[in-house]
């Protein structure tokens, strides 16, 4: 039995540095940069999902745009000890997902 597809891919984690692996496909000005045609995004992931899953996943969600999953890259992040009121606590750990996608596909909702 195949999982949701919502069970494997959480949702899109929007930071400073996934914004700029976003912009690289527009990048001009430099020539290494301009290089980079693919678009990638970067998405927060059930941690016992695999590469496989991801991008099907990742392509059922966004069906309507018929978009094309090229690569998937994976990162699992450790949780950061945090001390709240004197009293040390643990972030959640979370595994993240680099996705890549065909030249001219995207998944912006503008």
């Amino acid at each position: 039995m195949k999982k949701d597809p919502y069970q494997i891919v959480k949702h899109q984690h929007v930071t400073e540095k996934s914004s700029v692996l976003t912009g690289l496909q527009h990048a001009t000005s430099n020539i290494c940069l301009s290089r980079c045609k693919s678009p990638k995004y970067v998405f927060i992931v059930d941690p016992s999902a695999n590469k496989q899953e991801i991008a099907w996943a990742v392509e059922e969600i966004y069906k309507p745009k018929q978009i094309k999953v090229v690569a998937v890259n994976t990162i699992n992040v450790k949780g950061k000890a945090r001390r709240v009121r004197g009293r040390l606590g643990m972030r959640k750990s979370f595994k993240k997902a680099i996705v890549t996608l065909e030249v001219g596909d995207s998944i912006d909702n503008v």
